[in-house]
């Protein structure tokens, strides 16, 4: 069974609506934080949000790690869906697929996350295992 059976799909371009909600870009000193927005849905159909931090030296995270960091707050760890949003040049809203990092992130906290829906447009999910064919461990 898969660890997502049984979740009802949420719209793409609803949960895109939903996470741009959030986007909040602010001039930070010299670098924009809060211009990259996520939400995480959990298999439940809780909703867990954050945003990007770019602040020097590489303290600072993507969007999806604040998600996840409010989901373990949680105490939830399981994802059924995610998306990252940002806005272009010409204002509109972009989706942005999971850096590598947080890709492996999201299977770190807990493996079954393999099959969590990765919003990458609209009208389009990829499983999270797709998108890392060849795990290192």
């Amino acid at each position: 069974m898969s660890s997502t059976e049984g979740v009802r799909p949420v719209n793409g371009a609803a949960l895109i609506r939903v996470a741009a909600q959030y986007l909040n870009p602010q001039e930070l000193d010299s670098r924009v934080s809060g211009a990259v927005a996520a939400v995480i849905v959990s298999p439940e159909g809780d909703q867990f949000f954050g945003v990007s931090i770019d602040v020097p030296s590489s303290m600072g995270y993507c969007a999806e790690a604040g998600a996840i960091g409010a989901m373990i707050t949680a105490r939830e760890t399981q994802i059924a869906q995610v998306v990252a949003v940002t806005r272009g040049d010409h204002g509109a809203i972009e989706v942005l697929p999971p850096c590598g990092r947080c890709r492996e992130f999201m299977y770190q906290i807990d493996h079954r996350n393999v099959d969590a829906q990765v919003i990458v447009a609209a009208d389009r999910a990829e499983t999270l295992d797709s998108l890392l064919p060849l795990r290192w461990n």
